[in-house]
């Protein structure tokens, strides 16, 4: 059977739950306020990097990536195909306009060409032998032309006599018909032979003229020859430091072949790559900003390449400075090129984090405040100094610059002294 509860058992069992809820509660209180600890952990605020958020002019440039090239650099190919007899300078000399740097093995190509100049010769003899019997030929027509026009005048005073016999009785038709025949005969052979002349004449001409221009042809061959023989001595173009040469003794280059390189190595230009996307806004004259081992330069787009290469547009940068100290061939440079200029916007100086108008999460202090506050930023346009901010921002406030990674995307942060 059931047995009463007593009073006494009644407050127990009711202290006994009170006991279970306080604790309950304590462990809700407590774990509140441990996540209210890890949302608002705390950093010292001296020890981040800050930049202001102000209002003023943002000079946008679209960025890409160059490399630091000498302001000039030429090639020196072989000629000919030969050998390598001597090298006179070696990579880092510093030569002037015509000084040797590599002899070759020239003999077999004097040969060629020695023997080129005594064709040469050989065809300006036989001009003038020819010259000289068009001429005995062309004469000897004009001798015969002559006695046939003699022989015809001759014939012509004939014929006239025999008429006048003919008129008084002394002569016979057939006598005058006789002379008349051999005077229509000589005319005919003076004709013949006129028109031999002048075709004779048009033929010999023609034959000196090709003849000439078979002269003036293999001059042409020579003086390319003479031009070939002498780029054979492997010269400097101009006042220079030797990049590079080949300095294997006994080696055979090939005609084409690179063999030296020289290049201006006290000034400096910039080779940069663009995407191609950006070619509409990329023109020559474009004013430019580098930065090469965080030192600014100023410089201009000299040169734009008309065709795109995988993508990339490369532009050729002059460089206003091109003699500074941290400038070295091969040394990489961040390129801005200038693209217009946008007055009166938010904007907050140029963070390492940027990488296009895009939206960021960033952490923001406001001004006055003890806290930094974690926000959607979304920042547009830039140039090498600042950054256009187009929403998330207002003046007076800062924002951290340097690595927020370990915030671990907390919220709100406690700054502290």
């Amino acid at each position: 059977m059931d047995r009463e509860i007593t009073p006494q058992q009644r407050r127990k069992e009711l202290y006994r739950k009170l006991a279970i809820y306080g604790c309950v509660l304590a462990l809700l209180v407590a774990a509140g306020v441990a996540v209210s600890s890890l949302s608002r952990s705390s950093v010292e605020a001296s020890s981040l990097k800050w930049v202001s958020v102000d209002r003023g002019t943002v000079d946008v440039a679209i960025s890409g990536t160059g490399e630091v090239v000498p302001a000039f650099e030429e090639v020196i190919n072989s000629p000919i195909t030969s050998r390598i007899v001597e090298v006179y300078h070696r990579s880092g000399d510093v030569v002037e306009a015509g000084t040797p740097l590599i002899r070759l093995d020239l003999e077999a190509t004097r040969t060629a060409y020695n023997a080129e100049l005594d064709k040469l010769s050989m065809l300006r003899l036989q001009l003038v032998q020819l010259q000289a019997n068009n001429r005995t030929r062309l004469s000897d027509l004009r001798m015969q032309i002559e006695v046939a026009r003699m022989r015809l005048r001759r014939m012509e005073v004939e014929l006239r006599n025999e008429r006048y016999l003919d008129s008084i009785g002394s002569g016979t038709t057939d006598r005058v018909h006789e002379v008349e025949l051999n005077r229509n005969s000589a005319r005919l052979e003076l004709a013949q032979l006129e028109t031999q002349l002048a075709n004779e004449t048009d033929v010999k001409q023609a034959d000196e003229q090709l003849k000439r221009l078979e002269i003036e042809i293999k001059e042409k061959e020579l003086a390319q020859q003479a031009r070939t023989l002498g780029d054979a001595e492997i010269r400097s173009p101009r006042h220079a430091t030797v990049a590079s040469v080949i300095d294997r003794l006994g080696s055979m280059v090939s005609a084409g072949q690179q063999v030296a390189t020289i290049a201006d190595l006290g000034h400096y230009r910039v080779e940069a790559r663009f995407p191609e996307s950006y070619a509409p806004q990329l023109k020559a004259g474009s004013d430019v900003q580098l930065k090469v081992n965080r030192t600014k330069l100023q410089g201009f787009v000299s040169s734009v390449a008309p065709t795109a290469t995988n993508g990339m547009l490369n532009l050729s940068i002059a460089i206003l400075n091109d003699s500074a100290a941290v400038l070295r061939s091969g040394v990489k440079a961040d390129v801005m090129v200038s693209n217009g200029i946008r007055s009166d916007v938010v904007r907050i100086p140029f963070i390492s984090s940027y990488t296009g108008p895009n939206t960021y999460v960033l952490y923001v202090r406001r001004p006055g405040g003890d806290e930094l506050e974690r926000r959607d930023v979304k920042l547009g346009a830039a140039g090498m100094d600042y950054i256009e901010v187009l929403s998330g921002l207002a003046e007076g406030e800062a924002v951290v610059s340097s690595d927020t990674k370990k915030f671990d995307n907390k919220p709100n942060i406690k700054l502290h002294d």
